[in-house]
Order: structure tokens, then sequence, then C-alpha cells
């Protein structure tokens, strides 16, 4: 070859954007360019270079291409393998090598806003999903039993109020950085979002699991320190195992949140594993929900208002003097529904507000008819839930039943608790005043299954105290009930307050209460609550 020739195309090597290296079979560099020189730092030792070279191939003989990781200088080339004949017409290894870092890196970065959460730099929802259903194929084939922990933090939202949502932020990195410092779950963390988290255990078998839970909960028995202060926040968590509960990640995140909800229903600050019998209660509480929701939307036409009578003893015959108002749901697809059943579950979900508007504009209707009818002593009591009264429009809502139906105000008694009405004393107290200032009488219900004072009681604007059916049950059988009845007498007698005693049954109640001079009673023993229709044809 002319040198001239052979110069020039040494120099049209050097110069391309690649590195470029020529091999012969004897593991000797035949030739290569200054670039191939730069990316191995000069060390273009033949075995080496070939050993090198060929790893990123695999093992292959023939032409082919494969990346390559320098761990060293942490970089990442693109290396590809062509034999040809060189000039002494002997077959050669011709590697060209591009280097591609930028490109990896590029990708690794688009990787991780994919896979990750930008906040924490845990894992997130995607990824978590991707991994369980590998994880839970793995425990399949191997016959291994792994777990699925899905945590929610108690109260969250107070940190993001009080604080700002900056501290909120820092709280979750600080959460985050602590499970992962957890041995055996360090790559295995996912925030779900907000304040949701989830740990995919592996193998959950032998003591590992109760290791890693135990771990978990002390991750939260420390304070955090925000705004120069220290701080204590909980979790909730929902725990479900993997292929026995189930061999989906639909399947499984939804068991682990059913979990979850039982465990918060429980009070919170808790783990509970998942069992067929929640999944069962949680179907029917969602049955429950979407028809309750559709009966709210029909104008509530599937409740009705029952009315047990209230009679005033201290007269000849016990006459009635007026009923509770009580609601009864026939749902149209699931029958009757106990009010045990529905009612706590109409104020967690702030169903019971029109529910409640509803029996309270029914109730006083009913009470102007019986008042027009020729009873005009007649009154009306309706129970306010916690959810009712602690709305801003309470009062407003009231007034507006009154001046629909055109009652007299003092014939419309509504009934707190009386764990309520301690709970929130300030506010119930300026609620119920302006209540009073309608002209609306005011009960305290369930009294004695509360923890008030006497003195609680002197400060709430109240007329009537209701002793619950609990302290009568054995009244003339036990001296106690007989005492606590008395005495609540004697202390609403001081305070000018009524007193009406709920559960009389037998006669012995009765004639013991009778003798007490206590004025109203009401319970099965006078009767049930029924129609309106019935109430009106016994007792107008």
């Amino acid at each position: 070859m002319d040198v001239n020739c052979y110069i020039s195309n040494v120099e049209i090597l050097n110069n391309v954007g690649c590195g470029i290296c020529v091999c012969s079979s004897e593991e000797k560099v035949l030739f290569a360019n200054e670039k191939f020189g730069a990316f191995f730092h000069g060390k273009i030792d033949g075995k080496a270079v070939k050993t090198t070279l060929s790893g990123a191939l695999k093992g292959k003989e023939a032409d082919g291409s494969g990346e390559l990781y320098i761990q060293d200088d942490d970089k990442w080339f693109h290396v590809q393998r062509k034999h040809i004949r060189w000039m002494d017409q002997r077959m050669v290894e011709l590697y060209t090598v591009y280097d591609i870092t930028k490109t990896k890196q590029d990708q690794q970065r688009i990787e991780r806003q994919a896979n990750n959460d930008f906040l924490t730099g845990l894992y997130n929802r995607m990824r978590c999903e991707k991994d369980l259903e590998e994880q839970v194929d793995a425990a399949r084939r191997e016959n291994k039993e792994g777990a699925l922990l899905y945590m929610d933090l108690d109260d969250f939202k107070h940190i993001n109020d009080g604080l700002g949502h900056q501290y909120g932020d820092v709280l979750l990195k600080g959460i985050s950085n602590s499970l992962k410092r957890i041995s055996g779950i360090e790559s295995s963390c996912y925030r779900m979002g907000g304040d949701e988290f989830i740990v995919i255990v592996s193998d959950s078998g032998g003591s590992s699991l109760n290791r890693i839970l135990d771990d978990i909960c002390k991750v939260f028995e420390k304070p955090w320190f925000l705004k120069g202060a220290d701080y204590y926040c909980t979790m909730s968590m929902g725990i479900v195992r993997f292929p026995t509960d189930g061999d989906t990640v639909q399947e499984l995140i939804k068991k682990a949140d059913l979990a979850l909800l039982e465990a918060k229903r429980a009070g919170k600050n808790r783990c509970e594993f998942y069992t067929a019998e929640e999944e069962g209660k949680s179907f029917k509480r969602l049955d429950l929900e979407k028809n309750m929701r559709n009966a709210i939307l029909n104008a509530c036409n599937e409740f009705e208002v029952f009315y047990q009578p209230i009679v005033d003893v201290s007269k000849e015959d016990s006459p009635c003097m007026g009923a509770e108002a009580l609601i009864r749901w026939n749902c149209g697809n699931l029958g009757m529904v106990s009010p045990a059943e529905f009612i706590p579950l109409a104020e967690y979900l702030g169903l019971i507000n029109p529910i409640g508007d509803y029996v309270l504009l029914q109730a006083c209707r009913r009470c102007k008819f019986w008042n027009d009818s020729g009873h005009p002593e007649y009154k009306v009591n309706v129970n306010l839930s916690v959810v009712q009264l602690l709305r801003n429009d309470t009062v407003d809502r009231v007034q507006d039943a009154l001046t629909q139906t055109g009652l007299n105000p003092q014939n419309l008694t509504l009934e707190v608790t009386e764990s309520l009405a301690i709970n929130e004393m300030a506010r119930m107290k300026k609620i119920l005043g302006q209540i009073k200032e309608l002209g609306v009488r005011v009960a305290l219900d369930d009294f004695g299954t509360g923890y008030s004072s006497l003195n609680h009681i002197r400060e709430m604007p109240i007329d009537v105290i209701k002793i619950d059916r609990c302290f009568i049950e054995d009244l003339g059988k036990d001296e106690f009930e007989y005492a606590f009845v008395r005495v609540v007498c004697e202390l609403a007698q001081a305070l000018n307050m009524n007193v009406c005693v709920e559960g009389v049954e037998y006669e012995r109640q009765y004639e013991i209460l009778k003798e007490m001079q206590i004025h109203m009673i009401q319970g099965f023993y006078f009767d049930k609550p029924m129609k309106a229709e019935e109430f009106e044809k016994k007792y107008l």
C-alpha cells in the first residue's frame, strides 16, 4: 500500500466519531484510532482489549453488537464486531465502539421519572404494579408466600393544615428514608400517592414478616422534628398475602385496601390482615351505600318516618303528649334495613344531612296536622346527629322547616346525644342556644351513657333529660338503677328541667317511675314505633 495513502486513511479514521480497533486472531491489536485509545485511556493491550470487547458481545463468535459498561469510568459503550480481511488477506476482527453514556443517562433519567416518585424518591404506583406482578409469579413458581403491606398515615391532613404543606413534604421524605433503611425491603418500598405507601415482602415465611412489621411500627413510634418542635404521626396498615389471598395485582391491592379500611375503622394506629369475612362486609357496605345514594336522589322516597308515642304519666290514664320521630328505610332492593346498620354509614358518608332534613320536615308537617286536628299540646321529638349539628346552617334549616310547615316552635323538641354535647361543649352551647332562641325545645338524649359532669349539664341550654333504657332494665331489682333515676329526677328539678325515660317495657318499671313523679315515658309498654297513619288512627 502506498505510504501516503495509508497515512491519509489513518487520519480519516482518527477523525471519525467512534473508536476503531482491529485485532488479529492471535489477540494482537493491529490498529486502534485515537478515539479508541481515549476511550480506554491508551490501554490497548491486545488480550485485555479483546476480552473486554468480547464481553459486550456475550461470547458470540460471529459478527454482532452489544453494550459495554465500564464501572470505573461510569461509561457505557455500544460495541459492534465484524470479521474482515486485513491488508495481508488474513481474517481479523474489526471493532467499532461508540460512547453512548449520555444516551444511557437520559434513558435512566426518563425511567426514574416514569418509575419513581419525584418527592420521596421511592418507586411509584406504576413500578409497584409491575414489581408486584413479577413477585407474585415468582412466589407461585417457587412455592413461596409473599406479602403486600398497604399503609396510610393517620390524620396526615392535620400536619398539612396545621404546619403547612412544606412540612408535610418533609414528613413524607423522612418516613420514606426510614422505610428504605429497613432490612429486607430496601428496594421494595413504594409511594402510591398522597400519604399512602406500599411495601412488598417477597418471602414472608418464618419470622421475616413479623420482624419487618415490627421495624415499620418502630418508625412511627418516634416523633418527627418539624418546624422547631416534635410531632408524632401514626399509620394504619392492611396486609394481604400472595398468592394465598390473591394472584393478580388488582385483586391484591383491593384486598389490602379493604384490610386498611378495617384498621382505620378499628381505631387507627394498627395493622390488620385481610380476611374473606371483612371482604363480605365491605361488599355489603358498598351495596348499602349505592342503594342509599339512589334513595336520596329519589327525594328520599324509600325512607319513612315512624312515630313512637310519648305519654304523660303524671295525668290520669297516662295520655299521649306527642311522639318521637324515628327514621325507617324500606329499600326496594334490600328490603327493610335496620337503623343501626344504615344510620352510622349515612353519618360517615355525610348522607345523614339530606335524610335528617327529610325527617325534620316530615315530622314538623305531621305534628302541625296533629295540632290542627284537636291536639294543640302534641309535640314531636326529632334526633339531630353530630354531622347535622356541626353544619354552619343548622339553625337556618330548623327555621326553614318551621316556616314551611307553620309548626309552633314550642311543639318541636330536638334531641342531641350526651357524648356529642359534652365533647363539643363550646360549639354546642352556641348552636343550641340559637335553636332555643327560635322557641324550639332541646333534649339531652341517652343521658348516663357519656362522661358528663353535673357542671356540664348545668351549662347546657336544655329543657329535657332523657334517661337511657340501660338504666331501667332492672329497675325494682337493682338498687343502683333506682338511685340513679332518683338522683337524675332531683337534678332535673333543681335545674328546672323535665325528665323523659326511654325503653319502658314492664309494668314494674312503669309503677316505680310513676311513684317518682316522672312525667314523660316512652317504650314498648305503651306502644312500638308505628307508621303515621297508624299513630293517628290510635291517638288522634
